[in-house]
């Protein structure tokens, strides 16, 4: 039967991440390409206490609740955010989400018109590029370098296209590992209150910092709280299964998004709130979050050492300061889209960086996931990894003569 489908459908699309997974896991393979935390270090007792705590509070936790979310976890998350700077807002300013996957949904539905323009950092988050298309919306890359967006080509390009919003991830960002400056933030908000812009800030790596002595303020701490929707998630610090994010913003917006949700699921899974709430007030979930940097980090330095002693040339990368994926740029000539095969018949695997890019894809870059990992398994990983970049450098080097 011929089904007839909406228009819209031609624009959804598969993510290559998850079909790199699929692949993948049906073999032997060592695996850089999900951006999965480590299973092993998920604060399972902790979690266990949550869950019968509300239970002990009897047959109402198992009922229907507010479409916004658990008002007490709300406080919490209010509390969690004051300390990054994020102040001036009140529990209905917060709206939990399944997941801040779903912010960026409801923000778009209720924010893009077929043809609205969505300016982004290139590359960006692959699965935000989805959604966008998803509502027809036109995505228009800004021109970035290791510290943000470049300040003369966003407002030139805010002049041109007239954007309905922009979208960033500047702490940690996934795929680059970026970590915008402070100079490049406030100049972006400048530029927002200026042209009266909103921005979409997606945080789910921030608290994810492996240095110490540095401050990374959000962007939504330099706004005057008109501009900035601010997004994160306990994904990455407490546990994926619970699906559990949120956003806060201007009232009128997080209003309008929670209509929307309402049609979307009612509400985000009740269970789980409460579960979270009783986590953050009985557990000590910083504690946690400092064991997880520690272990991050070093599983980091791991990678990065090989990398750094395989002395491969026209290699580019940064040093992650936090968050989950090492960002790799090699000679033009190189296409890692096309060697991605070959490197899961030697036994790892890799995201190539091409679907991350909204303009101009570059063939040339990866994306390495050091969390889900042990040291040992990095260092095997790694060891096949270069090896097949090696050949296949070698192999261009002999085509041109060098």
């Amino acid at each position: 039967m011929k089904y007839a489908f909406a228009n819209r459908v031609r624009h959804l699309q598969s993510s290559a991440v998850r079909d790199i997974l699929k692949i993948v896991g049906k073999g032997d393979v060592i695996s850089f390409a999900g951006g999965l935390p480590d299973d092993d270090l998920f604060p399972l007792e902790g979690l266990e206490d949550a869950f019968t705590r509300v239970f002990r509070t009897g047959k109402k936790s198992l009922q229907y609740m507010e479409t916004e979310g658990y008002r007490p976890l709300r406080e919490v998350i209010l509390e969690r955010m004051s300390t990054k700077g994020i102040s001036g807002f009140t529990a209905d300013e917060v709206l939990v989400t399944t997941g801040s996957q779903q912010a960026i949904d409801l923000f778009s539905r209720i924010m893009l018109s077929p043809g609205d323009v969505v300016l982004t950092e290139d590359p960006t988050y692959l699965a935000a590029l989805q959604v966008f298309k998803s509502y027809e919306a036109e995505v228009v890359a800004v021109q970035s370098d290791d510290d943000g967006m470049l300040p003369d080509d966003l407002e030139e390009k805010i002049k041109q296209f007239n954007p309905k919003c922009i979208y960033v991830v500047p702490t940690f960002s996934n795929p680059a590992g970026r970590v915008w400056s402070l100079e490049r933030r406030k100049q972006l908000i400048e530029l927002v209150q200026k042209h009266r812009v909103v921005v979409f800030e997606d945080d789910p790596y921030g608290e994810l910092q492996f240095t110490e002595n540095e401050v990374y303020t959000p962007l939504a701490a330099l706004d005057d709280g008109k501009h900035v929707m601010y997004t994160s998630t306990f994904s990455k610090t407490a546990v994926p299964a619970l699906r559990t994010g949120w956003i806060v913003g201007p009232y009128q917006v997080i209003r309008m998004m929670s209509q929307a949700k309402q049609a979307n699921d009612l509400h985000s899974n009740s269970l789980a709130q409460q579960a979270l709430y009783q986590l953050c007030t009985h557990y000590d979930l910083n504690a946690h979050i400092e064991h997880l940097i520690k272990v991050y980090k070093s599983r980091m330095e791991v990678m990065v050492k090989c990398l750094e002693e395989a002395n491969i040339p026209n290699i580019h990368f940064v040093k992650p300061k936090g968050g989950m994926f090492l960002w790799i740029e090699m000679d033009e000539r190189m296409d890692l889209t096309s060697l991605l095969n070959t490197a899961v018949e030697h036994g790892v695997a890799f995201v190539p960086g091409e679907p991350f890019y909204a303009g101009t894809p570059k063939r040339n870059t990866m994306r390495l996931n050091f969390t889900h990992s042990t040291p040992e398994k990095i260092e095997k990983g790694m060891k096949l990894l270069i090896e097949v970049l090696t050949a296949e450098m070698n192999k261009h080097l002999v085509e041109i003569g060098e």
